[in-house]
């Protein structure tokens, strides 16, 4: 199931298997984004400033399997997609939003990113330098 599609048609999927074993054929890695899409204004801020931007579409194209892991207050989810977020939720620790964490193709946890300014660019280098660890 995708969740949204932006401006750059980047697909973002909701389930994190699914994300894993294609990480894993294509050989990238898989970007989970814990947000609040509907009331979290940092996480807004991230999307319009970084995911919504050509440079990111053209990037995680390339490089990252993605993954959104929403926390909405208004908009509607199945309790299965609640009931899986809140556990990944709990698995990885999240205590505030935008928390983006970064997963080699096995599975294994490489980063972990915020929301920071400078834009896509400046995102993208957080990106390559966990790459690189990988």
């Amino acid at each position: 199931m995708l969740a949204r599609v932006d401006a750059g048609e980047l697909q973002w999927m909701t389930d994190l298997p699914k994300a894993q074993a294609q990480a894993k054929a294509e050989h990238k890695l898989v970007m989970l984004d814990f947000t609040g899409s509907d009331w979290c204004g940092w996480c807004i801020k991230l999307d319009r400033e970084v995911f919504s931007k050509p440079e990111f579409a053209e990037y995680a194209k390339k490089n990252l399997v993605l993954v959104e892991v929403d926390f909405p207050r208004t908009k509607k989810q199945s309790d299965e997609l609640k009931k899986a977020n809140q556990s990944l939720q709990e698995k990885y620790k999240i205590e505030g939003y935008p928390t983006i964490i970064v997963l080699d193709e096995s599975g294994k946890q490489v980063g972990q990113l915020g929301y920071q300014p400078g834009g896509p660019k400046a995102f993208i280098d957080e990106l390559n330098k966990l790459r690189k660890q990988t």
